[in-house]
């Protein structure tokens, strides 16, 4: 019998000593793993077409970002903490001169440099122009300068302070040549032609709804004004900058923080005179963008040093490029007349705008496009006119940038409602509320409007400002 009991309390035992084990088992495994926030339910069949006005279920839920751990902790690798064994470092020589015949240019002196590993001419381009839509710009001029930005040379060196003294010791000699740095200058018969031929005018657009002529003749007041916007560079933290490496069979990668890589690859095989299919681009983490970095720049130059050298090259422009040899924002200068009735409605529009594409086309057709389209602003107005042209200058290129055209119109005609709402003595915000578009509007190319919630956001803004209490 005091062996049943023995046994009896050694099985007690055992399972008093089991649970806390198995328990300090699990609690060592919690620790281990991983904390994982529980994911947020989400409807597993969501409606294909969300009714008008209804929010889908994602918006006003948190979201972390995949990469805000590796920003905020600074881990985020750009392209310029990229290094691959043996690389060079390109230079560019810009021309400093706006509008110019290249007479000469003697490279013998960078070449002989101890450290320069290869040097490049315009010349030595297969094709040497490129562009989202018209293909009219240089990636080395050769023979005519178009603006100072354009480069002239580049170098590959084993170091950037190599690089740049073999790019000052380029010897380059112009004929200087005629020049045109205004838009409206531009214009005129005997201005200077930027690309030759008989006008300066590359891209136009025209949109008319109904009869402007008459709404004019129906009008109370008519209001006119010219307004301009000036071009603006983008001016993101981290420069343009791109590395080209090519392998044993002849394909190249290139490594650069470039918005559309697509267009990138296009323009590149093209240039090169390779197929698509031998090129490839990796998007590095992007330093700021801002529209500022959707087409190439000097990558394909950097791929014919990296060729040239048998070694990778990377290219990174200074702030000073940044600013001369990229591309800005468009300058306009848009001449409105608005007819108006008694009560402040808007019954006729008219613009007329003029663009500044500085030297090269780039995305002006785009920028042109949209400015005309939203030129009218979000009101109701029978009858509009709006015309808009693009021109050549010996300026800096003028290119994609956020709004694509729409930051500057928008500034025109709400200026001009200011001035229309302070001269009939109306509230600025009544005058806004009584023109603008309502669901089943029509908008100057003719769309029926669908889910239009410009009066419902103007008047919470009035509320959240308080626009009342002030004025």
């Amino acid at each position: 019998m005091a062996d049943d009991v023995m046994e009896r309390d050694v099985s007690v035992l055992e399972k008093e000593r089991v649970a806390p084990v198995e328990t300090l088992r699990r609690s060592d495994e919690a620790l281990r793993l991983p904390a994982v926030a529980p994911p947020t339910a989400l409807p597993l069949e969501p409606p294909l077409v969300p009714q008008v006005g209804e929010q889908t279920r994602a918006v006003g839920l948190r979201a972390q970002r995949p990469d805000s751990r590796n920003h905020g902790l600074g881990l985020t690798r750009y392209i310029d903490d990229i290094a691959l064994p043996g690389m060079l470092f390109a230079k560019i020589k810009r021309a400093g001169v706006a509008s110019a015949r290249i007479v000469r240019i003697d490279t013998s002196k960078a070449e002989a440099m101890p450290g320069v590993k290869a040097v490049l001419v315009g010349s030595e381009i297969p094709v040497n122009s490129f562009g989202p839509s018209l293909q009219d710009q240089p990636l080395l001029a050769a023979p005519i300068v178009r603006h100072a930005g354009d480069g002239v040379a580049a170098v590959a060196a084993v170091t950037e302070q190599i690089a740049e003294a073999a790019i000052d010791a380029i010897e380059v000699e112009y004929e200087p040549l005629p020049g045109v740095y205004d838009a409206i200058e531009a214009l005129k018969p005997d201005s200077h032609k930027v690309h030759g031929g008989d006008t300066n005018v590359y891209a136009s657009k025209i949109i008319k709804r109904g009869d402007v002529e008459k709404g004019f003749a129906q009008a109370y007041r008519i209001y006119e004004g010219r307004y301009y916007t000036p071009g603006i560079e983008h001016a993101p933290m981290e420069p343009f900058t791109s590395i080209a490496d090519w392998d044993a069979n002849g394909r190249l990668t290139v490594y650069a923080s470039i918005g559309r890589i697509t267009l990138a690859r296009c323009d590149m095989s093209r240039t090169l005179g390779i197929p698509i299919s031998r090129i490839r681009v990796i998007g590095t983490v992007v330093g700021g963008n801002f529209g500022g970095k959707n087409e190439i720049r000097h990558e394909p130059v950097l791929a014919l040093l990296a060729k040239k050298a048998g070694r990778p090259v990377k290219g990174r422009f200074t702030r000073v490029e940044e600013f001369v040899a990229s591309t800005i924002r468009h300058a306009f200068t848009m001449d409105y007349k608005t007819g108006v009735t008694k009560d402040g409605r808007l019954i006729a529009r008219q613009v007329r705008m003029v663009l500044d594409g500085g030297a090269y086309c780039s995305f002006s057709e785009t920028t042109l496009g949209k400015a005309c389209i939203l030129s009218t602003g979000p009101y109701e107005i029978p009858n509009s006119l709006a015309e808009g042209y693009v021109v050549y200058t010996n300026k800096t290129t003028a290119g994609s940038m956020r709004g694509f055209g729409a930051p500057q119109v928008c500034f025109a005609y709400e200026s001009q409602m200011d001035e229309i709402a302070r001269d009939l003595g109306i509230d600025p915000i009544e005058i806004r509320v009584r023109n603008m578009f309502r669901e089943g509007s029509i908008s100057s190319t003719g769309q029926v409007l669908h889910s239009v919630k410009v009066k419902e956001s103007l008047e919470n803004a009035v509320k959240k400002f308080g626009w009342e209490a002030r004025s």
